[in-house]
């Protein structure tokens, strides 16, 4: 009985302590509403080859919005990485463009054009088919992807890992200008400007364009570079044309110029070979690396041609017609020392003509795509 007793007034005594904060959790105000509807509102992704909201999407999606990568800093495509789960994307060795792309462990180790990727990387629907010129700059980005696991059934053989989704921003109803700068440590000078306008009411055009340097972290001890620096030049052009409600046609075009030093290795035991027996550097960021056979350059453009007719509620046809060429030279020193023991002046050149079309059906129970 005394047991009960004890039991019985504890249960009193919790309920009359929790009695005072129910109208505290009861009383909403419509600032808090609106609040809690800007936090919680619907993030619109393409996951599956349609617009849905993300919580309707049955896989493993991570969504970031253009505002947001702005606010956390996301200066490129690989920081993407820091926020979103089981997904790793680094700067390939001794490059400031190549891709390694990985997702729940699986991806292309060896950087190479005769080797096909684990994760696809999609810029506005168009595969980027070589990871060369795939370190893409965040700006001017309406969302990024990440779909983690396998997804060949929606986007192809060369998503055994999972697929990075870059999209960039459309055109405006109105006239729009953008103006970013940003001045930093280590010398650090961005400035991206993005503008479009409409020139009738079914017609815009817009462009971005973005200069992006920076000074290395670090010095290459022989040669006396910067290691690990920046310096980039971006563009991009577009233009949206309403042919009527059930038509849009979308052109867009971009080119990339990358003449950042080459992002040279350090080494983490001493030189184990007379007669030089060179010690570690107390820098993680510097190097000894002594290949300057070649210059480290990256030069990149493409341009697409989307298609987008809606033949009924539920039927819509989807045509990417896309070009995409890119040029690489990677001065690649594996051992990091002066000797040319190691070295590999690695230089690709990647044409790609790509050719896509779509048919999605969208219905009340049924949802599918079939395309070629």
């Amino acid at each position: 009985m005394n047991k009960l007793t004890s039991r019985v007034a504890l249960i009193a005594l919790a309920a009359s302590a929790l009695t005072p904060l129910a109208p505290a959790f009861a009383q909403v105000d419509d600032d808090a509403g609106a609040q809690t509807e800007r936090r919680f509102g619907p993030v619109v992704v393409t996951a599956q080859r349609r617009e849905q909201n993300l919580v309707d999407v049955p896989l493993s999606v991570s969504a970031f919005d253009g505002d947001l990568l702005a606010k956390l800093g996301v200066a490129d495509i690989t920081e993407v990485a820091k926020i979103s789960p089981n997904v790793t994307l680094e700067v390939s060795r001794g490059t400031n463009s190549t891709l390694t792309a990985f997702i729940r462990g699986v991806g292309q180790q060896d950087p190479v054009a005769g080797f096909e990727a684990g994760v696809g990387i999609y810029v506005d629907d168009v595969y980027l088919n070589r990871p060369q010129s795939a370190v893409l700059d965040v700006f001017d980005v309406e969302r990024i992807e990440v779909l983690r696991g396998p997804q060949g059934t929606l986007y192809g053989r060369n998503t055994i890992g999972g697929a990075v989704k870059y999209v960039t921003r459309s055109l405006a109803n109105e006239p729009a200008l953008k103006v970013r700068a940003a001045v930093g440590s280590y010398g650090q000078k961005e400035v991206v400007v993005s503008a479009s306008t409409p020139l009738s009411d079914t017609f815009r055009v817009g462009g971005a364009i973005a200069t992006l340097n920076r000074d290395g972290y670090g010095e290459n001890i022989i040669t006396g570079q910067d290691n690990y620096n920046k310096d980039v030049l971006s563009s991009r052009v577009s233009a949206e044309w309403d042919v009527n409600p059930d038509f849009q046609i979308r052109l867009s075009g971009d080119y990339t110029k990358d003449d950042s030093n080459a992002r040279q290795g350090h080494r983490l035991i001493p030189d184990q070979f007379a007669p030089f027996t060179y010690p570690v550097l107390g820098s993680e960021y510097d190097t000894r690396a002594g290949l300057n056979v070649v210059k480290q350059e990256s030069e990149a453009y493409g341009g697409s041609l989307v298609a987008e007719y809606t033949v009924s509620d539920t039927i819509t046809l989807k045509n990417i017609l896309a070009y995409r060429e890119d040029e690489s030279t990677s001065p690649i020193d594996f051992d990091s020392l002066p000797e040319a023991d190691l070295d590999v002046p690695a230089i690709y050149a990647n044409d790609q003509m790509s050719e896509e079309f779509q048919i999605l059906y969208s219905g009340d129970r049924l949802n599918g795509i079939v395309g070629v």
